[in-house]
């Protein structure tokens, strides 16, 4: 089943302690993942659109910038900050990190935080 489009993902409950699953994504930010690591990456990208992070295209498969979805539709996207990603696996693993920590409050150990 596809969590991406499966309700029951945004109901979710993010375990801080399940650092197999954060292990998982770092190893293969963009290849396949197992069940619970899709409802996981469900819950972190799915839910209220206002404030979520996400990456803007700059240059296709070259340039990725962090930005924010604005509370109202039509505003500008305020980018995060200045840091531009020639690698998508690089942004999204950063993204990952981010979310990580707004969601669970938890900081991940400095071992699994690294940049690929």
């Amino acid at each position: 089943m596809d969590h991406t489009s499966d309700p029951d993902a945004l109901r979710y409950v993010i375990d801080p302690g399940r650092l197999d699953l954060v292990e998982e994504f770092r190893a293969s930010p963009l290849g396949l993942h197992s069940p619970e690591l899709r409802k996981l990456l469900a819950r972190m990208r799915w839910g209220r659109p206002e404030g979520r992070l996400v990456l803007i295209v700059l240059e296709p498969g070259k340039a990725w910038r962090l930005s924010r979805i604005p509370a109202r539709r039509g505003d500008p996207m305020p980018f995060v900050d200045d840091r531009i990603f020639t690698s998508l696996a690089e942004a999204e693993w950063h993204v990952f990190k981010l979310r990580w920590r707004e969601m669970t409050g938890a900081m991940l150990p400095t071992e699994i935080s690294g940049d690929l």
